[in-house]
């Protein structure tokens, strides 16, 4: 049998709440040459039947015996894909239906694009858009990596958006080394900085993926951590010589980093509260 075209990961730890859920919308996706691969990584609640309850061959379900650390998972869960193209879907988060047809149409039609990113939409714990279409500001269409790079900086948070709204190939993947786990919460923008090192950005304007807030989801508990990393990562592109970045990008970031926290930070509150009143 031939390898699927694009492989669809999803890391999976203590997911019971909301992964049946999410293995259903790639299940259901329009188009068909993939596989899905889930990771659980020695979950403890009811994860493993949730997953054994799906009879599926596109479904591939694999079991770490003991707890990796977030980055190591993520990447073992890669590693063990055979697609040529990849996408890492949170456990706890969504797929349009057409999501993996209309990323696959970029990548597969133009090898100098090395990331394809698509709006997504905030939901809650039960699935209510709080906030539809996010993300991608001023990257619709096709980008040079060194714009998008400077859009990064200027941005101050992560203007290309979560795992499940990307797309990219194995093998620039591995040339970048994966995940890279000196970071915890920026480990998603971090691997869209390396990718771009091997090529051109493609912003979609539709929204082809939700990223549900949750009150325990790591997001939610990241705060101080999660700015400092961010801010850390975005300084290290604005002094990386090969991106030439220019100091009013850097002072621009340095101005917009609180408010890309706030405005994060108040998605998360009101989603805690609504999750309270249900």
């Amino acid at each position: 049998m031939s390898a699927p075209t694009v492989s669809v990961c999803i890391p999976a730890y203590q997911a019971g709440r909301h992964l049946a859920d999410t293995v259903r919308s790639v299940l259901g996706q329009t188009f068909g040459d993939f596989e899905l691969v889930v990771l659980d990584n020695a979950s403890t609640d009811e994860t493993p039947d949730i997953l054994a309850a799906f009879d599926d061959p596109r479904l591939r379900v694999l079991r770490n015996e003991a707890v990796l650390p977030i980055a190591d998972n993520w990447n073992r869960a890669v590693a063990s894909s055979t697609g040529r193209f990849v996408k890492v879907v949170c456990a706890d988060d969504l797929l349009h239906p057409d999501c993996l047809r209309r990323q696959y149409e970029v990548l597969a039609t133009d090898p100098s694009i090395a990331l394809v990113c698509a709006r997504r939409d905030m939901i809650n714990e039960t699935g209510e858009v709080m906030a539809p279409n996010r993300g991608l500001r001023g990257l619709i269409g096709r980008h040079e990596a060194g714009t998008v790079i400077r859009k990064v900086v200027r941005h101050g948070g992560n203007p290309l958006g979560e795992p499940g709204g990307g797309l990219f190939r194995r093998a620039q993947f591995d040339a970048v080394g994966g995940f890279d786990p000196r970071w915890k919460f920026p480990m998603d923008l971090a691997l869209w900085i390396g990718l771009l090192g091997h090529g051109d950005f493609f912003g979609q304007r539709e929204s082809l993926a939700a990223f549900r807030i949750g009150r325990d989801s790591l997001s939610a508990r990241a705060q101080r951590a999660e700015y400092a990393e961010q801010r850390a990562l975005s300084e290290g592109l604005a002094t990386d010589p090969g991106w030439h970045v220019r100091p009013l990008d850097r002072l621009v970031g340095a101005a917009m980093a609180p408010g890309a926290r706030l405005r994060r930070q108040a998605l998360f509150l009101v989603a805690k509260r609504q999750g309270e009143r249900n």
